[in-house]
């Protein structure tokens, strides 16, 4: 195979970004596998982490060790976001090289062969085990079973119309694992966090899907976009309600009134941000689409400050 993309940039990725530019060149097909020049996806992987810290700091204090949960579970994002998209790509390397928007990726453009990239998979999944090792032993329990949702995902899309389920239960881990970490144990507002997380994902990723419904159709993978063909809005706005009901019962069984409506304001917040998506989403424009795709890191942000807030009451 040969690289047939331009100086071998991945069609999707984000203009002038630094991996393209700055990183050294034998790097960059290895930092392209790990999504690094597309880095929306650390941070919907990020978010939820730090949604399940906040409001467990909310409730039981800060303390130094909750600071480096946030640091841990940042490197953690970008490295098992990396390793989870290299076994995607792994995965799915033929339906890759039959779509317009995924044949530049680094496996099938031929920058990296199927061996390297398991490679640079175990490298990357070991050093974030690393870190998971200095948590709590009931957050490394949670780390390690987070592998499952990891592994199934790339085949999500062969049996299921509904593989942005299986995104969901790997991406909003984290809501899980952060709050475990900093408390010891596992309780109901991480459980209910997570929930809306993945109705959150469900959200963002069915615009996401509608880049590639048509390619999608011509192989057969399927997709909620897909599912629901012309007629999103009612499921969207199924997914919104739900986001913003199951996250704010986690703010509301977690935190006292005061504090609880500060960060329940928050929720809201995100909310309207997503209500906007939704108001602007036309399917038929792909640019637009991954452009509202990406405006889900924003979303995700919004509550952290009125957690912040929340735990200072």
């Amino acid at each position: 195979m040969t690289d047939t993309s331009d100086q071998g940039q991945v069609a999707d990725a984000v203009k002038g970004n630094w991996v393209d530019t700055i990183a050294p060149e034998a790097a960059r097909p290895y930092l392209r596998l790990s999504r690094a020049d597309r880095p929306i996806g650390t941070w919907l992987l990020l978010l939820p982490c730090w949604w399940g810290l906040m409001l467990a700091v909310a409730l039981h204090g800060f303390t130094w060790f909750a600071a480096w949960i946030a640091l841990g579970c940042a490197i953690g994002a970008f490295l098992m976001r990396g390793a989870g998209c290299t076994w995607n790509d792994v995965t799915d390397r033929d339906f890759d090289g039959a779509v317009a928007r995924t044949r530049s990726r680094p496996i099938p453009s031929g920058q990296v062969s199927v061996k390297g990239a398991l490679t640079w998979m175990v490298a990357q999944a070991l050093v974030s085990f690393a870190i998971l090792l200095t948590f709590p032993p009931a957050a490394i329990a949670l780390g390690v079973l987070s592998l499952l949702p990891v592994a199934v995902y790339p085949f999500a899309k062969r049996f299921t119309w509904w593989p942005q389920v299986f995104l969901g239960l790997a991406f909003n881990w984290g809501a899980l694992l952060a709050w475990t970490a900093l408390t010891g144990a596992l309780a109901w507002p991480a459980v209910l966090l997570y929930l809306g997380g993945i109705a959150w994902t469900l959200f963002y990723d069915t615009i996401y899907a509608y880049q590639d419904v048509e390619d999608d159709a011509l192989i057969g993978i399927k997709s909620t976009a897909r599912r629901f063909g012309d007629r999103p809005a009612p499921w969207m706005r199924a997914f919104l309600a739900a986001t913003v009901i199951l996250l704010g019962a986690a703010v509301l069984l977690a935190l006292p009134v005061l504090p609880g409506l500060v960060a329940l304001l928050g929720v809201w917040a995100m909310g309207w941000h997503l209500a906007l998506q939704l108001a602007r989403l036309d399917i038929s424009d792909a640019q637009g689409c991954l452009n509202l795709f990406r405006s889900n890191r924003t979303a995700g942000l919004i509550p952290l400050p009125f957690f912040a807030i929340a735990a200072l009451l």
